[in-house]
C-alpha cells in the first residue's frame, strides 16, 4: 500500500549532488512531491527533506541507494507521525479584496494567517502549515481573485532522532576500520 514518507537526506555541500540524488528517484519513476533544501547546523553538511508517496519496501531500498551515492552522509525515512512538519504559502490578492473589509480580515484570522504586505494595486497574505491547511485558505480566497499564489516545499524535523553529529563519527569510525 503507497504512503507518504518523508526523507531527511543530509549530505556535503557537493555540485551535482541534486542531480545524482534526483536520478535515483527517475529510474524507479517515483515522483517527487516535495523538495526543500537548507543548510545544516554543522557547517558544510545539508539537508534535503524529500516527500515521496510509494511502499514501505521501495522507499527502503531508495534510502540505501541514496547512502551509496558519494557526498550522502545519511538517510532518514520517516512516516508523517514520525515527524513535525510545515510549509509556507504566500497568497497575492487584489487591491480590491481589502475592499471587502471583515470578510477578509475573518478569513485570515480564521486560518492563523496574517497579512505579510500591502501595497497600492495588491495585498500579500502569509499562511504557515499543513499542506491541506494552505490549500484550504487557497480556496477559501479564490472568490477574492488570487493574482498568485506559491508554497514552499516541506520543512520536517524527526520527533526522535540521534543527532547527525552521531551518525558522521560512526562513519568515520567505520573507515578508518577499513583503512586498518
Amino acid at each position: 500500500m503507497e504512503k507518504e514518507f518523508t526523507l531527511l537526506v543530509n549530505t556535503e555541500n557537493n555540485i551535482g549532488l541534486l542531480n545524482h540524488l534526483s536520478i535515483v528517484f527517475t529510474r524507479r519513476k517515483l515522483n517527487i512531491e516535495s523538495l526543500t533544501v537548507s543548510e545544516s547546523k554543522i557547517k558544510g553538511i545539508y539537508s534535503f527533506t524529500i516527500v515521496i508517496k510509494t511502499r514501505r519496501d521501495v522507499i527502503d531500498r531508495v534510502a540505501k541507494q541514496l547512502e551509496n551515492i558519494i557526498g550522502v552522509i545519511k538517510v532518514f525515512v520517516y512516516e508523517n507521525d514520525e515527524i513535525i512538519h510545515q510549509e509556507l504559502a504566500m497568497y497575492k490578492l487584489p487591491i480590491s479584496a481589502i475592499e471587502k473589509g471583515l470578510q477578509i480580515e475573518s478569513v485570515v484570522r480564521t486560518h492563523n494567517a496574517r497579512v505579510l504586505n500591502i501595497e497600492n494595486d495588491y495585498i500579500l497574505i502569509e499562511k504557515t502549515g499543513h499542506k491541506a491547511d494552505t490549500q484550504k485558505l487557497m480556496e477559501e480566497l479564490k472568490p477574492y481573485g488570487i493574482l498568485q499564489f506559491i508554497r514552499t516545499g516541506r520543512v520536517a524535523m524527526a520527533k526522535p532522532m540521534k543527532d547527525l553529529e552521531i551518525h558522521i563519527r560512526e562513519k568515520n569510525a567505520a573507515y578508518e576500520i577499513l583503512e586498518d
